[in-house]
């Protein structure tokens, strides 16, 4: 990889209090109390304007799901790197709401380019932040610099600088009581809900272990076109590039991880694993890992084993197991067993049955904007960001890095700014291939 893999700094954090000052968020919404200076930020019930930035799948679904939210909202500017991803987003989401007018994106306010994030903010009052997650902290860094309330997307950020920035971006946007959401959806999802409830309740006394997978087959790969300069080539195939993405072990699998923090109630002291290509290891797939194992290791001295892959034809499953002094869960099921296998308590919903959680984090935003709510998630979406980025560090690397190393380390894979004229911070050889992660070589990547 020729990324510069820069050392760990001395930034004067600690684990300790990086935890104790920004408490572990436990449900689908952190409220702070409503001051006179946030009264700006009340809207009653005027029409809020809604900016897109990022229109891939996960963006046109999200605003379509804002949209859906709250009756008086309008979708009035759209932003992306490309020109085309817009006119496709734009159409989707015209044609799943037909003649509802609530679609309002004038030839004028799409805004393609890497600044165009500025543009389509300016302009609205909830704003969408769904491009590829490397972009992450300098767009919610603008929007809430702004005074704009904020949905993004998981991971928050795809290295320790972006991290740190998110947290202290995060800390402002409460000073101002601005809503931020984000899409670690579990937390808006009854299921986890209710049995996190049953956890705090004893139900399996206290954890010592768990196991957490995001196990598939692999997802798009999008190949180079002919005339593609190097840059706009890893943009459309972002999924493969560190800089862009963090490797799935950060984009997908951080749902897992986050489940694994939020029910321990901590984050990790450190973590030790293992990965590498076995399958998906072509030029299309860039620098990234195909398979991840992982062991968390927390302060109450639970361990918990995390597990991704990347290959076809292996077994799936998307889950969270965890084992405790009196029994043990397993979510996907909704089972809760005791110390023999005795089904204790099982939640009585399949899946499918509850309300979408990702319709519900979008629920609870607006509906938050509207009463004068806080809704607080950035916090724990960095910390949990960071956990995963400590995941990819010990695989890469074949070393046991803390947390609080990562906290502190100076790797810094995504310029802060970007034109068509930069060159991408990892390239190909002469044969069109990237440097790979090697454990026993690789330090803290």
């Amino acid at each position: 990889m020729k990324t510069k893999n820069k050392s760990i700094g001395n930034m004067g954090h600690s684990r300790r209090s990086f935890v104790q000052k920004t408490a572990l968020a436990t449900g689908a919404m952190m409220t702070l109390p409503l001051g006179v200076d946030a009264m700006a930020h009340v809207y009653g019930n005027q029409k809020l304007k809604i900016a897109l930035v990022g229109c891939g799948g996960r963006g046109s679904g999200a605003a379509v799901q804002a949209l859906t939210a709250d009756e008086n909202v309008e979708l009035v500017a759209m932003a992306d790197a490309f020109a085309d991803r817009i006119e496709e987003s734009l159409k989707s989401i015209q044609e799943h709401f037909g003649s509802e007018k609530k679609i309002d994106v004038k030839e004028k306010n799409r805004f393609a380019g890497f600044d165009a994030y500025k543009k389509a903010i300016d302009l609205a009052d909830v704003v969408i932040l769904t491009t590829p997650p490397g972009f992450r902290p300098y767009h919610f860094e603008y929007a809430i610099a702004n005074d704009k309330h904020v949905f993004m997307e998981k991971p928050v950020a795809t290295d320790p600088v972006g991290v740190r920035k998110v947290l202290e971006t995060a800390k402002i946007a409460k000073a101002k009581k601005l809503n931020v959401v984000v899409g670690l959806q579990r937390h808006y999802e009854s299921r986890y809900l209710d049995l996190k409830k049953q956890i705090d309740a004893g139900a399996i006394g206290k954890i010592r272990s768990g196991q957490v997978y995001w196990n598939s087959s692999g997802v798009w790969v999008r190949k180079r076109e002919a005339g593609q300069s190097e840059l706009e080539y890893q943009m459309r195939n972002w999924y493969y590039f560190n800089w862009l993405c963090g490797d799935h072990i950060l984009e997908q699998h951080i749902h897992n991880i986050d489940v694994a923090n939020w029910f321990v109630g901590d984050y990790p002291i450190s973590a030790q694993g293992m990965g590498g290509r076995q399958v998906r290891n072509g030029k299309d797939h860039g620098e990234i890992f195909d398979h991840h194992f992982v062991e968390f290791t927390y302060a109450s001295g639970a361990v918990i084993a995390s597990q991704c892959r990347h290959i076809p034809k292996t077994m799936s499953r998307v889950d969270e197991t965890f084992q405790g002094s009196l029994g043990s869960i397993t979510i996907g099921k909704g089972e809760i067993t005791d110390l023999e296998g005795n089904l204790k308590y099982k939640y009585d919903k399949k899946w499918g049955e509850d309300p979408n959680p990702y319709q519900v984090e979008h629920d609870r935003l607006f509906a938050s904007i509207r009463s004068g709510g806080v809704i607080a998630d950035a916090e724990n979406g960095a910390k949990s960001t960071l956990t995963a980025i400590l995941g990819r560090m010990a695989t890469y690397s074949g070393q046991q890095i803390t947390f609080e190393q990562a906290l502190n380390s100076d790797l810094h894979l995504m310029p802060e700014t970007m034109t068509w004229d930069s060159i991408p911070p990892t390239l190909p050889d002469a044969d069109g291939n990237y440097d790979i992660p090697t454990p026993g070589k690789t330090k803290f990547v």
